[in-house]
């Protein structure tokens, strides 16, 4: 029977009640988590396919972007030696390039250290015997102290934001060499010092999915830095750099431009006014912190899902004006955004405010925006024999994946709003359909294992995972 409790009731009576639930039989659960936390199953083609992946995506990005640079986004033939010497000379690692690159994250390491933020207490950790970490969240402060340098900085002109878009073909390289190198490092370290978990035996294999599970730099943990100061941030300011460059040449900026401005910075204003509810996350919890993570932030999100901005960049330069669209387009691409932007941000509100207040880490936060039914007042859940409380309310009882959908939505927008001239502004969104069906898939089998007859129920009760009435 699902339970109502009032809003007021909230914090104080869901903790207590999971944190009695877990004391029943809490030895027999604590071995189900520590036996799926350390259970070693090859993904992504074992071996073979995660080092076809470590080198074949960095050669991914360099094609897409010398198809967008080149050939404005036309895909040619890959076997084009031509083209590859086009690439490797406009995409040559330049001491300029690596500067700005590294001197970005060394910054946003900075304030990560030094800015002030509460601190939240993530989810117990089954390695450490149910151990929550503490994890420092300055993701607001740090975010609105990069704006306001960024803006001193270009207005002084001590750096012109228009380099990145410029520079663009170096920069990623710098951030391609950056990803390979903080991964060898990482999982060098990580065994020198004897901190491996969960290890296949495997070098290649290891060193994609990683050696360490919680990396530490004092009170700094870079798993989560890693994901959303430096990714999402990067990729907001290659779109304020493209938006810069189209003011400069033509005097104005477009409706198009203007809704990548929007997008990406709804994306990172998201990611750090919630930052306390990413350590009750996946990534926090499971997830080792190695090649797949490291360069997939540090490389492959700021530089490879802009394509839509540098495909309206360079479709502005050879039209000699900004792409724009219909009027009845441009609004419908701007309502997919907003709608899918809503009920995103909603549905991973009320799923980690509800995770927070079961770990009784849960606090009151005022950062801008807060949308309405960002919180559940009368939340209802499943009580499992496991001890965790499987939420049904709100997004979550409407859909069990309610917010990839709406990430769906998001993607797809920043491809309709270049329109259907090139394949590659929807790298992004369908890039994203695959890595999400594959995650969906293993969290289910995951909690599968963990909740058993629970899981079914739950499933009975929410039984679509996107969409509801469809799949």
């Amino acid at each position: 029977m699902a339970n109502y409790i009032t809003q007021t009731e909230f914090d104080k009576v869901i903790h207590q009640e999971a944190y009695s639930n877990k004391n029943v039989n809490n030895k027999k659960y604590n071995e189900i988590d520590e036996k799926v936390d350390s259970e070693i199953v090859f993904e992504f083609g074992g071996p073979w396919g995660v080092t076809a992946i470590m080198l074949g995506f960095p050669t991914l990005m360099y094609y897409m972007w010398g198809c967008l640079y080149f050939y404005r986004g036309q895909l040619v033939s890959p076997f084009n030696v031509e083209f590859w010497q086009l690439v490797a000379e406009g995409a040559a690692p330049t001491w300029y390039s690596t500067k700005i690159y590294v001197s970005f994250c060394l910054f946003e390491l900075f304030l990560a250290f030094n800015m002030p933020g509460p601190i939240v207490k993530g989810a117990p950790v089954p390695c450490l015997k149910g151990k929550q970490l503490d994890y420092l969240c300055n993701g607001v402060t740090s975010w609105y102290a990069t704006l306001i340098l960024s803006y001193i900085v270009h207005k002084l002109g001590w750096f012109r934001l228009p380099d990145l878009i410029d520079q663009f073909g170096h920069l990623m390289t710098a951030a391609i060499i950056s990803g390979f190198t903080i991964t060898i490092v990482i999982y060098m370290h990580t065994i020198l010092q004897g901190n491996q978990h969960r290890m296949s035996g495997n070098f290649f294999y290891d060193l994609f999915m990683g050696a360490v599970l919680h990396p530490r730099i004092g009170k700094v943990d870079l798993k989560m830095f890693a994901e959303i100061r430096i990714p999402w941030v990067l990729l907001f300011y290659i779109s304020v750099s493209a938006a810069i460059k189209e003011y400069e040449l033509f005097g104005y900026l477009s409706p198009s431009m203007g809704f990548m401005i929007l997008a990406h910075f709804l994306y990172v204003n998201a990611c750090m006014k919630g930052e306390e509810c990413i350590p009750t996350t996946w990534d926090m919890i499971y997830e080792k912190f190695g090649f797949m993570l490291i360069f997939w932030n540090f490389a492959g999100v700021p530089f490879t899902y802009c394509y839509s901005t540098l495909y309206l960049h360079f479709a502005s330069i050879d039209n000699g004006a900004p792409l724009q669209h219909s009027l009845p387009w441009t609004i419908f691409c701007y309502t997919l955004l907003l709608t899918g932007y809503y009920i995103w941000d909603t549905a991973n509100s009320q799923k980690n405010r509800f995770r927070m207040s079961v770990n009784g880490s849960h606090i009151p936060r005022n950062t801008f925006p807060q949308l309405p039914w960002g919180t559940l007042k009368n939340p209802t859940y499943i009580r499992t024999k496991h001890g965790n409380l499987l939420l049904t309310g709100g997004w979550w009882g409407i859909a069990r994946k309610a917010h990839y959908t709406a990430d769906l939505m998001m993607a797809f927008a920043w491809g309709f709003i270049t329109g259907f001239e090139t394949a590659i502004t929807y790298f992004y969104p369908v890039f994203f359909v695959i890595v999400l069906i594959h995650r969906v898939r293993r969290d289910l089998e995951r909690c599968s294992k963990k909740y058993g007859k629970d899981w079914e129920e739950y499933c009975r009760r929410v039984p679509y995972i996107f969409i509801p009435g469809l799949i």
